[in-house]
């Protein structure tokens, strides 16, 4: 089977023990990798209604069949879990070289279950088809934080290696950990970090030996012709300077930047803080393993150290928080990847706290603007030493309840993970893309805003709906099964094609928008069980964006006065569930999980909801 390794690798850490299995080949047609694999393999293995922080639960680190080929940007992971920031499917896309070195040991997927009786890191190696998994103490890794964590592990194991691993923040099980990599890369915003946590497993280095093997020899050629085409691009010298934080200055005309909590759309700092100012600030660029267009735009913070900075940090912890100075911006910014924390849900939790300080909801006073009251609740949440840092750790869904009803309604969440850097209360499509993502209110499974703005921001039409399912089959449906970056097709326009004609090369199986859309509605799908399974029940109001963006309007800018229409973005999440095959609840319909061969799906859900 070309374009797979063949293999998945199974560790129990409470046994001590591991296994190597062989790729199922229906599989991986049916499920491609990375976030097919995750979600198939959650659904046959957890226990329905298991805590996402017990020794039940399964962290999955899989690559996909575009992962670590000489092509653009592939050195890209996904590890997914049950979340416990959400109570649902969890999932993230991070650069590491992890995914390379898996790659080249033939590995497809690492199934990590049970907990270590203490602190522990994995080292792996393989030689051909065998493995040996070394279950290391990590009683002198504990407590420290990523970075300096990353320096330790290379002295003992090389520079060469591949490794994820947590900061104190996932240690203590903040809901909104990440799992770290490379001193800047972090993905697994639903809590992921935690659910390692929970394992006691603090890191997994890994050396791999091998050859990825291709259907086509001339991928090669075709994957250099790629890379051309990618640098070839109008826009390519323009990303190459800033990156995504040129978004700062667009989403700042567009009134979709992030401000006080959302409450506004546009920030009157944004100039000390966009594209332009990290560019005059930058120091060096950083990007992930194989990458022909690096996006981490490094700058010194106000303590004078490097700090990677994108769009999405910027915004949470600049004008989210009433920030315009970019070195403090920094300073939060590298507190968060040391300590291994989502910057997009801390920058929320963060900006709620500071909403419910002003309505005198907290005892605790936190103003807008005061970066080092920012820092030290920063830190408390991640060190969990404070009875305010325990409360927001939990995530801004939890704390809102824990105040009371007035804090819900500011409470910037989707089924509980807190909404990436762009504001809706112009931009109904974009508010129906968070709703109606996967893995909670993220913006990578549809970047839909860009085009919204472009064609039409205050329609509420079914062509809106129907662009975002097609973002959807790309982003989420393309992009995180073949396990690559998405950047060269969104940011400077490569073509779609490429990804198919590689796809070919690597497995010699076709592709195309009607295969994918057929993958990635199978994909939806089973996530979608896999929530109303956990949840044991499903209503619309949980892909329903926060009270805010409806009830209070924005009060400045050339769009005051904007707000979303309840009715209008109702019936576009009833055209969202048609296009799907699930009905007016959001639960799939019995012939559409037959229609996608998801026949196993439907006892389970039968004896939770009524299925139609």
């Amino acid at each position: 089977m070309f374009g797979w390794g063949g293999h998945v690798l199974r560790i129990d850490l409470s046994k001590r023990k591991f296994v190597v299995q062989s790729l199922n080949s229906s599989l991986a047609q049916n499920y491609i990798g990375g976030r097919g694999f995750a979600i198939k393999t959650l659904w046959d293995e957890l226990p329905p209604g298991a805590d996402p922080l017990s020794p039940l639960n399964k962290l999955i680190l899989a690559v996909g069949p575009l992962t670590a080929l000489p092509i653009p940007n592939s050195g890209k992971l996904l590890v997914a879990a049950k979340s416990p920031l959400t109570g649902g499917y969890g999932d993230g896309n991070i650069g590491s070289w992890l995914a390379i070195h898996m790659r080249r040991a033939g590995l497809d997927m690492i199934i990590i279950e049970g907990k270590a009786e203490e602190p522990t890191y994995l080292y792996i190696e393989n030689k051909g088809d065998e493995f040996r998994v070394d279950f290391n103490s990590a009683e002198d890794l504990w407590g420290l934080d990523s970075f300096t964590t990353e320096d330790r592990l290379k002295r003992i194991h090389g520079s060469d290696v591949g490794m994820v691993l947590i900061g104190p923040a996932g240690e203590r099980l903040v809901r909104f950990a990440t799992i770290v990599a490379q001193k800047g890369r972090s993905g697994g915003r639903p809590g992921i970090g935690a659910v390692m946590g929970s394992k006691n497993l603090k890191a997994v280095v890994m050396r791999g030996h091998g050859d990825v093997k291709v259907a086509d020899p001339a991928l090669r050629k075709m994957g250099v012709d790629a890379i051309v085409a990618t640098k070839s691009k109008p826009n390519y010298p323009f990303w190459m300077r800033q990156g995504t934080t040129s978004t700062v200055e667009w989403a700042q005309e567009a009134s979709v930047l992030p401000t006080y909590n959302y409450t506004e759309g546009q920030f009157d700092e944004y100039e000390k803080i966009g594209g332009f100012a990290v560019e005059r600030s930058k120091v060096v660029t950083r990007s992930c393993p194989q990458c022909v267009m690096a996006c981490g735009h490094v700058v010194k913070d106000t303590e004078g150290e490097l700090a990677e900075l994108d769009y999405e940090n910027i915004a949470m912890l600049g004008s989210n928080l009433g920030i315009g100075d970019l070195t403090k911006v920094a300073y939060l910014n590298r507190i968060a990847d040391m300590m291994g924390m989502d910057t997009i849900s801390l920058g929320s939790t963060l900006g709620f706290a500071m909403e419910a300080s002003e309505k005198g909801l907290l005892k605790d006073k936190i103003e807008w603007g005061d970066y080092k009251r920012a820092a030290e609740v920063a830190m408390d949440i991640a060190l969990q030493r404070t009875e305010l840092g325990r409360l927001l750790g939990k995530g801004v869904k939890a704390a809102s309840m824990e105040l009371g009803p007035e804090a819900t309604e500011f409470a910037m969440h989707v089924k509980g993970l807190e909404i990436s850097a762009y504001d809706c209360h112009a931009a109904p499509g974009m508010a129906l893309a968070f709703s109606t993502s996967p893995i909670g209110a993220h913006h990578k499974d549809a970047w839909l805003i860009s085009w919204e703005v472009q064609r039409g921001r205050f329609d509420y039409t079914r062509e809106k709906v129907e662009k975002l399912v097609e973002m959807q089959n790309i982003r989420g449906g393309l992009f995180e099964t073949i396990v690559t970056c998405r950047f060269p097709w969104v940011e400077v326009g490569l073509e779609i094609d490429w990804y198919f004609r590689l796809f070919k090369a690597a497995t010699g199986m076709d592709m195309n928008m009607e295969v994918l859309s057929t993958i990635n509605n199978r994909i939806y799908t089973l996530i979608r069980a896999f929530w109303i399974r956990e949840y044991g029940h499903w209503d619309r109001a949980y892909d329903t964006p926060p009270a805010k963006w409806f009830k209070r309007p924005l009060s400045k800018g050339p769009l005051k006065g904007a707000k979303l229409d309840y009715d209008g973005y109702q019936k576009m999440l009833s055209w969202y569930y048609e296009l799907r095959g699930w009905d007016e609840r959001g639960i799939p319909r019995k012939d559409t999980l037959r229609h996608l061969g998801l026949d196993f799906v439907i006892p389970q859900l039968e004896s939770r909801v009524n299925l139609n």
